[in-house]
């Protein structure tokens, strides 16, 4: 169980995808225009990273190294698919505010990076968990873009249509449009990363580094979560030269 927590602390503070590992970009910074649209892309993809996580480690001794990628592929986009249509007819506003976002689930560099990297080598507990972390971690840091956007480009905090759980608008507070704006995701995620690395520093934590791949041996047999096989690949290229 140790293992499962260290999985979920990875994903929420450690390696978080967007903060951290700066990953999955495009959806980061094109549906953030507000914290609903950040949580509703947020929890599809942690759904489906949880799901795929599970199927690819249950398959994990089955499907065959040569068509791997394929095989992840058509895992993920059967559980976006199944994402997708419940989103259309339970949620379809959000689904229409999210738009071509959420098929594009299919090739974010988070599920599929995860699916690399952790859940085709090792078992189905860690793997769930690996994908849990993520997908919340991935959640938590664009609802916090979406929102700190939505406050500052319109003023208002969880808009829904014509209701909003806060409104400063009506307080005379005057939004900066450009927060809504493609340069102000840009400008917010910025700061958000600025002040997650001062909050790592101040507790001494070191910035998540790819390491060097040059490990001899197996992939099977490396605990680097962050490689998806280049450590081989480097070394194979070292002995040619």
């Amino acid at each position: 169980m140790n293992k499962c927590v260290e999985r979920l602390y990875n994903g929420l503070i450690k390696e978080n995808p967007t903060f951290v590992l700066t990953l999955g970009m495009c959806p980061t910074l094109a549906v953030t225009t507000s914290a609903i649209n950040g949580i509703g892309m947020g929890l599809s993809s942690t759904v489906v990273l949880v799901m795929s996580n599970l199927m690819i480690s249950l398959l994990r001794k089955v499907i065959p190294d040569g068509v791997r990628m394929p095989a992840f592929i058509v895992i993920v986009a059967s559980f976006v698919t199944m994402v997708q249509f419940l989103m259309q007819g339970y949620l379809p506003d959000l689904y229409e505010s999210l738009g071509i976002y959420i098929p594009l689930i299919v090739v974010n560099c988070i599920i599929l990076g995860r699916a690399e990297a952790y859940a085709s080598k090792n078992s189905v507990l860690p793997s769930v968990f690996d994908g849990l972390g993520m997908g919340l971690g991935f959640t938590a840091a664009i609802t916090i873009l979406g929102a700190v956007r939505e406050l500052l480009g319109a003023g208002t905090i969880l808009s829904t249509g014509s209701s909003a759980l806060v409104d400063f608008s009506k307080m005379g507070y005057t939004p900066a449009s450009i927060f809504i704006l493609a340069p102000g995701a840009f400008f917010v995620l910025a700061m958000c990363i600025a002040v997650m690395n001062r909050i790592k520093k101040k507790h001494g934590m070191a910035p998540a580094q790819v390491p060097d791949y040059t490990q001899d041996g197996p992939c099977a047999s490396c605990s680097n979560t962050m490689c998806s096989g280049k450590a081989a690949a480097s070394t194979a290229d070292k002995k040619q030269n």
